[in-house]
């Protein structure tokens, strides 16, 4: 096989995952809060760990695509960028919450676990979900700190940096907080209460130890931008 063959097989390799992603993600993002909704029974229910996990497919497909078509990559790459601050957005809306939830560590103090992906507000009342899932706060960082070490300009200013770093306290209990976890059930007898999960834990560490030291402006910032 030819070195141009080969290139030929990649392009059309990718333009066949570009159109998996128009199709059956990117069609369904909000043009006015960058949120994805379930397409379940909750409708116009956008959660925030399941956004984060389907908008990592975009990402993905667009680090593929930085060196055969760079303009569809950067396409790709600022609707990732509207769909991880849309959650932002939607969480610093919540900030009272999260200056609660450090003193209380209340489930009734959470951010919560879904929002309205038309508009980015709450969809359920702080007491009809089980929004304590500290596992959804962590992969949201996470990824946060990968696609900006990747050259994604996500936040913009100083109060956001401030609200990042405020999650960076907010997660830093999930090693002896219960939450609902992954499952959003919380403990197995179904009784809805919440326990310890090592998913949380785990990916709460994850989180903290990717941002450690990480300029949230992209090396362009200076020591306030950076996450202790």
């Amino acid at each position: 096989m030819t070195s141009t063959s080969g290139a030929g097989m990649y392009s059309s390799r990718l333009n066949y995952y570009n159109r998996m992603v128009q199709q059956y993600i990117l069609e369904y993002q909000d043009p006015v809060s960058g949120l994805i909704p379930s397409q379940a029974q909750f409708k116009n229910h956008a959660w925030v760990r399941d956004n984060v996990y389907t908008i990592m497919c975009v990402w993905a497909l667009s680090l593929a695509l930085k060196k055969v078509d760079p303009s569809r990559a950067y396409e790709l790459e600022q609707s990732c960028v509207k769909n991880m601050r849309g959650l932002l957005v939607s969480m610093m809306r919540q900030s009272h919450k999260v200056e609660r939830f450090k003193e209380t560590l209340s489930p009734m103090d959470c951010l919560h676990a879904k929002y309205s992906s038309v508009d980015g507000n709450p969809c359920v009342g702080d007491t009809e979900w089980g929004h304590l899932q500290l596992d959804a706060t962590s992969l949201y960082l996470l990824t946060l700190a990968q696609m900006t070490a990747s050259g994604l300009q996500i936040i913009f200013n100083m109060d956001e940096v401030a609200f990042v770093q405020n999650l960076v306290f907010y997660i830093e209990s999930s090693y002896f907080v219960p939450d609902y976890g992954i499952w959003e059930r919380g403990d197995k007898t179904n009784h809805g209460l919440p326990e310890l999960n090592a998913s949380s834990i785990g990916m709460a560490k994850a989180a903290l130890e990717a941002l450690n030291d990480l300029d949230l402006f992209g090396g362009r910032g200076g020591p306030q931008s950076v996450i202790q």
